[in-house]
């Protein structure tokens, strides 16, 4: 038993030491563009055939590739692949910035775009009104789905199968007296949603806080994001979360045009 603990150990260090390793090359090849067997041994510390193994590996994943002057590997396309997620959510936040300072201006509020984590809505950027100078900064927070404008909408456009999913891994948590706690009256408020472009929250997750926000799609239609519009309820009220829900659905569109959506 002592012997298959120390072995199982051996091995998960050995595995880490592989992927380190690995990571190395591809910075290594990033940096350089090309670079031979011997040299990435040289620069890593292991022997070339280790050097040579580990090549192999990360070129049977499409990775990397041998150059046309055998002998010489570069990073291959499948690094645009795994990148493709990052680079997708880079694009979002660059695109959206503009449209979302423009609607900071105009409804003087702060506004965040979000997308969903898990069975959260996480913010990506964020752009403070110019009421907002205390405003709390909600950017790379989780947020919950069924107690927020942002995770009502990301909920509201998913297909029934995933929704449940979210949903029963997010649950209803409490977080104020005004917080949806059942499935029927979240499914009511998701209909209502997709009904007219936007979802509300009226002090649902703090006391205090209102927010409205509407759907992003990207090119192929599909929503990926929503961009909201938060502030104090004594000053952003309920009449006023569906005053300006227009001018937030003006905006969730601008951005989904500068996406590439022409629908």
């Amino acid at each position: 038993m002592g012997n298959d603990s120390s072995n199982g150990r051996a091995d998960s260090n050995g595995g880490v030491q592989s992927v380190d390793r690995a990571i190395s090359i591809l910075e290594i090849l990033s940096q350089r563009r090309e670079a031979g067997v011997s040299e990435i041994a040289l620069e890593i510390a292991v022997h070339k055939s280790t050097a040579f193994r580990l090549l192999g590996a990360l070129e049977s994943r499409g990775l990397v590739e041998q150059a046309e002057d055998r002998g010489k590997y570069r990073l291959s396309f499948g690094i645009v692949r795994l990148a493709g997620g990052v680079a997708a959510r880079l694009d979002l936040t660059q695109q959206s910035r503009p449209i979302c300072r423009r609607l900071a201006e105009e409804i003087g509020e702060t506004v965040n775009i979000a997308v969903l984590r898990s069975h959260y809505a996480v913010n990506l950027d964020q752009v403070r009104g110019p009421s907002a100078v205390t405003t709390q900064n909600w950017v790379g927070q989780l947020t919950p789905l069924h107690a927020t404008s942002s995770g009502k909408v990301l909920l509201a456009y998913l297909d029934d199968r995933h929704r449940t999913q979210l949903i029963d891994a997010g649950g209803f948590e409490k977080y104020t007296p005004n917080t949806i706690t059942s499935i029927t009256a979240l499914e009511e408020q998701l209909e209502e949603a997709r009904h007219r472009g936007y979802a509300v929250t009226v002090e649902e997750y703090e006391i205090g806080l209102n927010a409205v926000a509407a759907p992003v799609r990207s090119h192929e239609g599909e929503v990926v994001a929503a961009v909201s519009a938060s502030g104090p309820a004594y000053r952003f009220s309920e009449e006023r979360l569906h005053d300006l829900a227009p001018a937030l659905i003006a905006g969730a569109e601008d951005i989904s045009h500068r996406l590439g959506y022409v629908g």
